[in-house]
Parts: structure tokens; sequence; C-alpha cells
């Protein structure tokens, strides 16, 4: 599979971003104003989405405007406008970094707008002037135009800013200073039009959001550079399915995993290939768990494996997958397996037998077990995973080699197939807990059986629709008191989600 059949879009770096704006826009001053004014709104709109993570914009919040001189600062000052215009009780504190006189005719605009919208809710103030505490900070000093090193009282104002007590801090394409010791730190970034390369690797960037201004921008010119994955990558499962279908259209997924030890991980991996569309699950765990697992979800079929001494897989047990090897489409294995020796000769066993892909996830991945067999297989690593079954090599090389398709979890998540790499901008730290990783395995494992002629496919929508269910579930509920589980209640949402950003992309 190649780019261009995954629904996304390019990273760039600054210069190629730059090129690429002075070709859509021309430099027409009509056609920069448009552009900012839905970078704008699209800031705005996407914030107050973000901030219900923390339970929502109050009615009269306070703002903390840092704007610079260019499009920067009129993308902040519009988003500003919108966001007081939604909430006429809000107030907003703007600080020129570089003087009022200095913004550029486009900023300028924006300025009078925001003045002409709401000028008595509006208070501006020097960069010396003592700061208060504040819902929302929203840093447009510098765009991608920015050029090291930073003014030094400028970084002494962001390292001010950076101590006040803040709920929620925004920066606009990149952190003002980028790196810089004293640069601004967001906890949302949002990429409008055109992510840029920096963005990819700056701790200081918090999460990454891509706000699509609509500009065809795949031309062709940037085979090979990283891309964003788009939500629209799930809109054909929200699509009817015909009425000739039965349940073996939709794949038959195999589940080989569990041991006393680790019961849990199997069963939320089943739990969400369930819950992937997928026409049949089969599950092969240790036969003490059947009866409670199948009480628990018994839309999938339950095979009790025989048990080793310490509670895992038995090698005597492999006849029972041979029974039923011609059905399955694909596989997952690993989860809650652990690394008794003969639970993972049962995986090297399957692996040098079947004929179809396999999702490789938890114990599974194993430095003697990732390179078994010839058939696509997809792995879940997180970084201490990828420590122990690379051979220092890199993520690109690896796939390669292997003919995996590797997803290398982490704060951002990408998925590596040979030398192309994507990026999932959804998820954050609702994930950071016991068993997200088992739920993404099942999930991917079910679409892989549907469709598993296209590995990439698979992961890449997997990685994105559970990454979206867990955005709606920390808006729901916020990061703390949920359990992993609860994200499952929210893969169907995710989808609708989906198909309404898809209708409205082509509007």
């Amino acid at each position: 599979m190649t780019a261009a059949w995954i629904d996304s879009t390019p990273v760039m770096t600054c210069e190629q971003a730059r090129a690429v704006e002075q070709r859509l826009l021309s430099g027409e001053e009509e056609a920069e104003w448009a552009a900012m004014v839905r970078a704008g709104k699209g800031i705005a709109e996407r914030l107050l989405v973000d901030f219900s993570e923390i339970g929502g914009f109050p009615s009269e919040g306070r703002m903390l405007v840092l704007a610079g001189k260019g499009h920067n600062g009129g993308d902040a000052l519009i988003a500003t406008r919108v966001l007081l215009q939604q909430y006429p009780q809000a107030q907003v504190e703007v600080c020129f970094v570089f003087g009022e006189r200095s913004l550029r005719p486009l900023a300028k605009r924006a300025w009078r707008d925001l003045l002409h919208s709401a000028a008595q809710r509006v208070v501006v103030r020097r960069s010396d002037d003592a700061l208060g505490s504040y819902d929302l900070c929203l840093d447009g000093v510098f765009g991608f135009q920015f050029r090291a090193p930073m003014d030094a009282a400028v970084g002494l104002f962001l390292a001010h800013v950076n101590r006040r007590p803040i709920r929620l801090r925004a920066a606009i394409d990149l952190p003002s200073g980028l790196d810089a010791p004293d640069a601004f730190r967001a906890d949302f970034t949002y990429a409008t039009g055109i992510v840029k390369r920096p963005l990819l690797t700056l701790p200081n960037a918090g999460r990454l959001r891509f706000v699509d201004l609509g500009w065809n921008v795949d031309t062709g010119e940037f085979e090979g550079a990283p891309r964003v994955l788009s939500p629209r990558i799930l809109e054909p499962l929200t699509r009817l399915r015909s009425s000739q279908v039965d349940k073996r259209t939709f794949g038959h997924v195999g589940v080989l995993g569990g041991s006393r030890s680790f019961p849990g991980a199997v069963l939320m991996a089943v739990k969400a290939a369930i819950r992937s569309g997928v026409g049949l699950v089969t599950a092969f765990v240790p036969e003490s768990l059947v009866a409670t697992f199948a009480a628990a979800a018994p839309e999938a079929m339950w095979v009790g494996w025989p048990e080793s001494p310490e509670g895992g897989l038995a090698l005597e047990g492999t006849y029972l997958w041979r029974d039923k090897i011609d059905r399955i489409t694909a596989w997952v294995v690993g989860p809650g397996m652990g690394r008794a020796d003969e639970s993972l000769h049962c995986v090297k066993a399957l692996l040098g037998s079947v004929k179809v892909p396999v999702v490789m996830d938890a114990d599974a991945l194993q430095p003697n077990l990732v390179r078994v067999g010839t058939v696509p297989r997809i792995l879940t690593p997180h970084a201490g995973e990828w420590g122990r079954i690379s051979q220092q090599e890199s993520v690109e090389s690896f796939s390669a080699e292997t003919n995996a398709v590797v997803i290398a979890k982490g704060p951002l998540t990408g998925v590596v197939a040979a030398w192309q790499r994507y990026y999932s901008f959804f998820g954050g730290p609702v994930l950071a807990r016991g068993g997200s990783g088992d739920l993404l395995a099942g999930l991917i494992g079910g679409l892989l059986a549907a469709g598993p002629e296209d590995p990439l496919l698979a992961a890449t929508r997997g990685v994105v629709w559970h990454g979206m269910a867990a955005d709606l579930l920390a808006q729901r509920q916020g990061h703390t008191a949920v359990a992993t589980t609860d994200l499952l209640q929210y893969l169907s949402p995710a989808l609708r989600s989906a198909s309404i950003q898809e209708r409205s992309s082509r509007s």
C-alpha cells in the first residue's frame, strides 16, 4: 500500500511549507485573509473540544493572548474573537509582544475586528505588566518563520508566562521559541493548513492537533515524507453494509493468549475485536479461564487450551488451532500470554504454520519470534518492547527487513511500513493505563481479519479509531476516574464523529 491510498497529509519542512503557502495564496491579501479566518475559527472550535477534557471552558473564562507581528498573531486574535462571541461574559488580556504598532496588515485587521466585536472585554497588557491566573493562554507570537536565537526579552517574558497558573496552554503552528530553554510550553499545539516537521520532535509542543484548511497540498512532491493520518480513514467503516452478506463476509479473527497470571489482557483484546466489525472471533486461552470469559464475552467462541504448570499455554495444545487454521483470516497473538517457554513455543509453532497475517502484541514481541515465518505481520511495541526486539536498527529498516508494519506506541504514535511513516494525532494521557494496548491489538486484529490483504490499512485505521475513541472518553469523563475498558463504549461514537468530519470536509 502506498501513501496515496492512506488518507493522510504530508509533513513538511518550514521551507517547504513556506513555498506551498506562497503557491496556494499567491501573496493575495484577500486569499491570505480568508485562510487566516478559517485558521482562527478552526483553532477556536478545536480548543473548545479539547477544553472539555478538563470540564469545559467556563462561561466567565479569562484568557491571555500573546500576539506577534504576523499571521500567527492574526490567527490568535481571530480565534479570540470567536471565543468571545460564544462566551459573552468571558474576558481577554492581549499582550503584543513586539508592540501594537508592529502588527502587519492582516494581523492589524484581525485586531480591529476583535475590538469592534468585544472592545469592552479586551484589555491590552504590556509584556512587563504583572500577569494573573487564566483559564486559557493562546500563543501566537512566532510562526514557522521564526529563526533562532530568540530575543532575550521575549525569552524572559515567555518564561514568566510559563510560570503563571493557567489551566490550558495552546500554541499555534509551533510553540514560540521552539526548543529554547524559555520557549512557550504548550498543552496543545494546533497546526494550521500544513504540519511543520519540527512539531514532531518538540517536547514542549504538548499534544498535537491538525486544523485542516481544505488546502490541496498532496501534489506528489513529498513522497517519502512523514504523514499525519486523517479521521477520514474511518469513513468507509461508517457506510451501510450490503444486505447480501453473512458473518463470514467480515472475516474471522483468532486470538491466542492469556495465562493464569495475566488473565484480563486477552479478554480485553477479545472484547475489542468483537467491536471491530469482524464477523467471527475465536479465542484460544488456558482452559481454566474459559467459563468466566465465555460469560463475560459470549459473542466469541472460546477454546480451552491445556495449561502448563505455570498456568500458561502448554505446547501439547497446538492441535487445537490446526483444526481451525483454514477458517481464520487473521490472528492476534500475545496478550496476557506471559513469557513461559511453552507459551512462546506455541506462538513460534503458529507463526511457522499460518498463511494469513498476524498481529503480534505484548509477550509475543520477543527477539526470537518477530522474525519467524514469512506472513505479513503487525507489531505493536511500546518503547520498552521495541528496545527488546530491535537490533539497534531504525524502525523503518526493521519494517522493510521483516515485512512488518510496526506501530511504535508512545505520546505520538507512529505507524511504519518499510520506509513510510504515519503519525496519529489522536489519543492522549487517558491511554496511559494498563490494557489500552490490548484493546488496540484486538481492534486491529478484527480489522485485519476483515481485510487481510492490507495490513497497513488495518494498522492505520486501528490506531486512528482507538485514538479518537480515547479522545471522546477524555472529553466525556476526564483523564483520571476512568477504566481502560470504558474506551470500548466510545468506538461507535468515534466512527460517527469520523463520518461527520468526512461530510464536513466535502462541504
